[in-house]
């Protein structure tokens, strides 16, 4: 019996030996030239300008592209951010200052916040600019373009929008309402 597993071994070994050999002998057929895949065209960098957002205090519905020609002051920020709510009360000194002539949007990228929270807030402190829950569409837009500091709201993300659409990110922390005013006349450059 044993005699019969040690052949049966040697011929399994042979067969895998001889297997082997021949397809080291063979040439291999050239590889198939890959077809080139069309490369989906990425939407534009600013398509997220226009996402449909509702006024929480008004329900207003307007995107953001709509204000092109009037600098935008666009805050990431969160109801239970206390450095959120000192920017946004910079926000007011320079909404008070300047009326209408800057935009002011504020976009709660909290997704276990809703209106309802966002109204309290703005009533219990007294802001009456545009505000709105940001849609996970836009929130994750905003990731792709700024990177996720954009949603770290006690950093105070924010982004200035000019006249002509362009972007940038302004420094992280709270700032003055003297500030604001300098970066916006900066510009986007």
């Amino acid at each position: 019996m044993k005699q019969m597993h040690w052949n049966y071994g040697i011929l399994v070994v042979a067969l895998v030996g001889s297997i082997l050999a021949s397809s080291c002998a063979q040439t291999a057929p050239p590889a198939p030239t890959p077809t080139p895949t069309p490369t989906p065209t990425p939407p534009t960098a600013t398509a997220w300008m226009d996402i449909e957002l509702t006024d929480v205090a008004t329900g207003q519905r307007f995107k953001i592209s709509d204000f092109k020609g009037k600098p935008v002051l666009l805050e990431s920020f969160a109801v239970w951010c206390p450095t959120c709510t000192a920017q946004q009360k910079e926000t007011k000194k320079l909404k008070q200052r300047e009326g209408e002539a800057i935009i002011h949007i504020s976009l709660d990228t909290d997704p276990n916040e809703d209106e309802a929270k966002i109204r309290e807030h703005l009533q219990r402190n007294g802001f009456d600019w545009f505000y709105a829950v940001s849609p996970i569409e836009l929130t994750n837009a905003l990731i792709d373009e700024f990177g996720i500091r954009i949603v770290s709201a006690p950093s105070v993300p924010m982004i200035l929008i000019c006249e002509d659409q362009s972007t940038r990110y302004l420094k992280r922390g709270v700032k003055s309402s003297d500030d604001l005013l300098s970066e916006i006349a900066k510009g986007c450059e």
